[in-house]
């Protein structure tokens, strides 16, 4: 009578895992479905924050939030950061945007979606070596990691949930996230002026402010590519990779 028992506990604990993995899977389909759709959105996103005024900042730091949650790459969005709200707002802006995306994607897999995001990364022996390397040395990992991303920004979100590392020490090394935005608003703002002078709006920087912004353009470009590379040389001896 006890064998049988435990028979049916185990039974139904294998019924309730089948339930819990079927659940998760068409959890991560609609999740990849929505986010193709809202790919293809973003431009309208776009129009419709411009129109928006006060409210604008708060409905795009919010919508790039679900963005970021929904793999949707955040790399149009940044750039439409620089383009709507300038370098220093948009900096600013879309940091807070992608750091609240990544908080959120980084509790989902820590306390929800952990046996998903584990099976989609357990054959990745990089992910391993970093995932040891976090062990030793989190929140320095971490900041590398956010200087020269080995793994595309989405999914390293999801895959840092399952590390050893803690949520305090994951958020502030989001800093290492500044260069990358920083570059990507630079250069949304400078095609937003150039947009602007194409359609025949009135600019407001002058042809020296002009020459002065892609000139800092360049300059950004080759402090984040020089850093980027650092980056990634201190990570790889890390990591042994």
């Amino acid at each position: 009578m006890a064998d049988t028992g435990r028979g049916a506990i185990a039974a139904g604990s294998r019924g309730w895992l089948s339930i819990r993995r079927a659940t998760a899977l068409v959890v991560l389909a609609a999740l990849v479905v929505t986010a193709r759709t809202l790919g293809g959105r973003i431009p309208d996103l776009v129009r419709f924050v411009d129109g928006l005024g006060f409210w604008g900042p708060a409905v795009f730091v919010l919508a790039y939030a679900i963005c970021v949650v929904l793999f949707v790459p955040g790399s149009a969005l940044t750039l439409a950061a620089g383009a709507l709200f300038g370098i220093g707002r948009g900096l600013a802006i879309a940091f807070l945007a992608a750091t609240l995306g990544a908080s959120v994607a980084f509790l989902v897999a820590r306390h929800l979606a952990r046996e998903v995001v584990s099976r989609r990364i357990a054959a990745s022996a990089r992910f391993a070596a970093i995932d040891r390397a976090i062990g030793r040395e989190g929140r320095r990992i971490v900041f590398l990691l956010r200087l020269s991303p080995v793994f595309p920004f989405n999914l390293l979100n999801y895959a840092l949930g399952l590390t050893s590392v803690r949520f305090g020490d994951y958020l502030l090394a989001s800093i290492g996230m500044v260069p990358g935005t920083l570059l990507y608003v630079y250069t949304g703002s400078v095609v937003g002026l150039a947009a602007q002078a194409a359609g025949g709006a009135p600019v407001t920087s002058s042809p020296g402010g002009t020459a002065f912004l892609v000139l800092g353009l360049a300059a950004t470009l080759a402090v984040t590519v020089f850093v980027t590379r650092l980056a990634r040389r201190t990570l790889a001896e890390a990591t042994g990779d």
